[in-house]
């Protein structure tokens, strides 16, 4: 489960209620947790408690790491309060710290002071935290003075840490129901949002006209094959029961049009239709062992597509976001290089148009807002950043609209490499420098000087933003700019209308990072053909829990190198939905197979059988004579 939208969430329950299992599932995305104990270890002769104890440590992954409080209730204050932003912790639970806290050996203290240092200490919390505690008792008042106090300091404790939280939920008997924070988003209740245009790459409003006038954005589509016309979108497939004509969510409305916001809740792939196509695979007439790794593009499709026989994508739309970064995350790049492949790709030039051709597949060439030196300020303004989000948004819509099966979402620009790594940086922790690729110039050398500046501008602007919210919109406006906010409503709308998002390039894994906090179930319609080699596309899928399907290592551009790979993954879902049951499984046999169930017979001895006379004897006739 992932359920995003939140820094600090309190989950409460009863005992047995499911609480803790539903508080790991909030952190599982996490690459690394630190989970912090808070229950002492207890009787070494109380088997049942020491087996809850055990039960909690095999559900951990090994990647956890377990810091333990139980020793000194107010280090936990001190723990939170020193906890770095990118890291993500779980404090389970704080019954077990109240229990602490109002042990005799650590008497006399003063227990409402420290609950309120505690409080204090998730409220400046820089990391993403969950705590787990169990709610009061709804029964009769406890008739001991231990029991009273104890019930007492607990409902103090929830009380001031759910004032604390930015979210809180209840489990009761393993569902959780939210109580503040990131529940699901609903129509009539919802923020009004600015309707500024978008801002094209030369600063004036996309959609803007010579005099001023403002207009509804239409990008150029470039139509290479025919697949897709706009003014006549093609009929959807007549088979039932697919992704492509089910049900799809919309984001809600207000009077200033669409709102996006944390925590909203879009659809999920179907659970159960991925699992039965893999099974499906391994009863297939096939001559060979199978599809080997290419199996899981056959589960994707079939989850994304709602049937256990996916078919292959017919119609394919490629949307190229081109936005420029300026400052040093743009060196060693030549002014204007991006423009001229954004000019090539309008015209039907360059490796992307040729290979789109080739595919069959629509190019949308979108421009997105130049962002500012990240080093120096914001790239984005909120409102541009609302309206970049808006209109990616509108381009999965169209593309929805216009039939389109599956979005390969590109993007050409300076810069890209140095966002995405900031990017990376402020939403997994991850080193810079590390993601950081090495720059190549267009003859082919390495430019160790424009990789040093590149570093530098990220180093800068993560300086900058140390004390800056890790929310979606904040990181977008910081360090995004108009490619990765343009990226990430491309993906929130593939998502709300169960379009499949093939990702190609550092923006798109940029935008798949982002897109956690704003709908978490986006990653989930998300495929990467291959990585290139690139260390930021690599540890950012390893992030999002994808795996590349190819490791071909290609580099011919954002969305070339998808494409290059797609009609493979065009042949093998054709070849996988075609392909009969073998016949072994059937009970049948085809009739030309000459091998076929032949009886049965028992050969002719070659000698003499065991009823014969042996050489050496006399043979005797019937009549007494000898022979």
């Amino acid at each position: 489960m992932s359920v995003d939208g939140w820094n600090t969430v309190l989950v409460l329950g009863g005992i047995r209620s499911g609480k803790s299992e539903f508080a790991e599932s909030l952190v599982g995305d996490a690459p690394v947790v630190r989970y912090v104990a808070t229950a002492p270890t207890g009787d070494p002769q109380d088997t049942e408690w020491a087996g809850r104890l055990a039960a909690h440590r095999a559900r951990r992954p090994g990647s956890w790491t377990t810091e333990e409080t139980a020793d000194e209730p107010r280090r936990l204050a001190d723990v939170l309060a020193s906890a770095e932003p990118h890291e993500t912790l779980l404090v389970d639970d704080l019954g077990g710290w109240v229990a602490v806290l109002l042990d005799p050996a650590h008497q006399p203290a003063d227990d409402t002071g420290t609950i309120t240092e505690l409080a204090d200490a998730i409220r400046h919390c820089a990391a993403r935290l969950v705590l787990v505690s169990p709610e009061v008792g709804l029964s009769l008042v406890p008739t001991t003075p231990v029991g009273r106090a104890f019930t007492d300091a607990l409902g103090v404790t929830n009380r001031a840490v759910a004032d604390a939280c930015d979210g809180v939920v209840l489990v009761i008997a393993g569902q959780p129901t939210w109580l503040k924070g990131p529940a699901p988003v609903r129509t009539g209740a919802t923020p009004a949002v600015s309707t500024g245009a978008l801002p094209a790459a030369g600063g004036k409003p996309a959609g803007t006209t010579a005099n001023g006038a403002g207009v509804e954005p239409t990008p150029e589509l470039v139509d290479l094959s025919n697949a897709v016309n706009p003014t006549s979108p093609p009929p959807l497939p007549a088979e039932s029961g697919t992704g492509w004509n089910m049900p799809t969510m919309t984001l809600p409305m207000a009077a200033t049009g669409l709102v996006i916001q944390p925590g909203m809740e879009l659809p999920m792939p179907d659970e159960y239709a991925g699992p039965q196509a893999i099974e499906r695979l391994a009863t297939l007439d096939v001559p060979g062992a199978g599809l080997g790794v290419l199996e899981r593009l056959v589960g994707f499709a079939a989850a994304t597509q709602g049937t256990p026989t996916p078919a292959a994508w017919n119609s394919v739309r490629v949307l190229l976001v081109n936005g420029d970064h300026a400052g040093g995350a743009a060196a060693g790049v030549r002014p204007g290089e991006s423009a001229r492949r954004a000019g090539q790709a309008r015209t039907g030039r360059g490796a992307l148009a040729r290979l789109a051709a080739e595919a069959g597949a629509s190019l949308q060439v979108v421009d997105a807002p130049s962002a500012a030196a990240m080093e120096d300020g914001p790239a984005l303004t909120g409102e541009q950043v609302e309206s970049a989000l808006r209109y990616g948004w509108q381009l999965a819509e169209e593309a929805a609209g216009a039939g389109a099966q599956l979005l390969v979402l590109a993007a050409t620009g300076a810069g890209t490499e140095a966002t995405a790594a900031a990017v990376l940086a402020a939403t997994s922790g991850a080193e810079p420098s590390a993601v950081l690729g090495r720059v190549v110039t267009e003859t082919g050398e390495i430019d160790d000087a424009a990789w040093m500046r590149r570093c530098a501008a990220v180093r800068d602007a993560m300086h900058r933003t140390r004390n800056s919210s890790r929310a979606a919109k904040d990181v977008l406006a910081e360090l995004g700019g108009g490619d990765v906010a343009i990226a990430t409503g491309v993906l929130l709308g593939a998502t709300a209308h169960r379009i499949p998002v093939m990702l190609d390039g550092p923006v798109g894994l940029a935008a798949g990072l982002v897109s956690r906090d704003l709908a978490g179930q986006a990653r989930h319609w998300c495929l990467l053909a291959d990585h290139g080699g690139d260390p930021a596309v690599k540890l950012a899928a390893d992030v999002l829990g994808l795996t590349a399907l190819l490791d071909l290592r290609l580099g011919l551009g954002e969305g070339a190198n998808a494409l290059v790979a797609l009609p493979m993954l065009r042949s093998v879902l054709a070849l996988a939905a075609a392909l009969p049951t073998h016949p072994s499984l059937t009970g049948e046999v085809e009739p030309d197979d000459e091998r076929a169930a032949p009886e049965f017979a028992e050969p002719a001895p070659a000698g003499p059988g065991p009823t014969s006379i042996e050489p050496d004897e006399e043979r005797v006739d019937p009549s007494g004579r000898a022979g």
